[in-house]
C-alpha cells in the first residue's frame, strides 16, 4: 500500500522541508516504523490547486494510503497509521499521553508577547519543569525506555522553543532542567529525526510573520 503525504515546504525554499511541528511528527511516526512513503512539499502560502482539489481545508499534514482520500489533522493521522502498521509499536499509555501538551502554546503566548511582565515566559519555564519533573520520575522518554507517540509529538516543539526564542528572544531552557535537556538531545540524536528536521533557518523564518504582527 503506497502511502504519500502533504508536508508543509520551507519559507523562501519551497523544494525544502519547512517547519510545521505537525508535518514532521507524522514524518517521525512513518519513519521510526521503518515505512515509505512519497513525500509532496506543499507551499503554503501559494498552494497547488490540485491539493486544494483533494484538500479543500487546505492543511497540512495530510496522508493518503493506498488509492484511499486524503486524511488532514495529525493527531487522526498518526492514530490511523498505529491502527494500519502496528508494529512497532508507537501507541503513548493513556495515563501518558497529554504530558508535555500545554508546551506549544505556552511557547507560541511568550514568543509572541511584547511585554516582558505578562507572565508567559513563567507560564512557560513551568510547562517546562513539569515535563522535566515527569521525565525524572518516568524517563528517559515519556513512557519510560522506548519512544511512543507523544515523545515523536514532543520532539519537534521542542525543536521550535528552542530555535524560535533563541533566535528572536536570546532565551534558552533553563539548565537546571536537565533531565529535560537529555530528553531533546536523544530525540535529536535518532536517524527519523535527522531525516524529518527543519533547518534552523527554516524554523526562524516560519516564525517570523506571527512575531513581527
Amino acid at each position: 500500500m503506497a502511502i504519500e503525504v502533504c508536508a508543509k515546504a520551507a519559507v523562501g525554499a519551497p523544494n525544502l522541508l519547512g517547519d510545521c511541528p505537525f508535518s514532521q511528527r507524522v514524518l517521525l511516526t512513518l519513519e521510526e516504523k521503518k515505512l515509505p512513503y512519497k513525500l509532496h512539499l506543499i507551499d503554503v502560502n501559494n498552494k497547488p490547486q490540485w491539493f486544494l482539489d483533494v484538500n479543500p481545508g487546505g492543511k497540512v499534514p495530510v496522508i493518503k494510503f493506498g488509492d484511499d482520500k486524503w486524511i488532514p489533522d495529525s493527531d487522526v493521522v498518526v492514530g490511523l497509521i498505529e491502527e494500519k502498521y502496528p508494529d512497532p509499536p508507537l501507541s503513548t499509555p493513556p495515563e501518558f499521553a497529554s504530558v508535555g501538551s500545554k508546551i506549544f502554546p505556552s511557547f507560541v503566548a511568550f514568543l509572541k508577547s511584547k511585554d516582558p511582565n505578562d507572565g508567559s515566559e513563567k507560564a512557560l519555564v513551568e510547562q517546562l519543569k513539569a515535563l522535566d519533573d515527569h521525565l525524572n520520575a518516568h524517563g528517559p522518554y515519556v513512557a519510560g525506555d522506548k519512544v511512543t507517540a507523544v515523545d515523536l509529538s514532543l520532539a519537534p516543539k521542542l525543536y521550535h522553543v528552542e530555535t524560535a526564542l533563541g533566535h528572536y528572544k536570546g532565551w534558552s531552557i533553563p539548565e537546571d532542567l536537565t533531565n529535560g535537556h537529555n530528553y531533546m538531545k536523544l530525540l535529536f540524536t535518532r536517524d527519523s529525526w535527522e531525516k524529518t528536521k527543519a533547518a534552523k533557518e527554516h524554523v526562524v523564518a516560519g516564525w517570523a510573520s506571527k512575531v513581527n504582527a
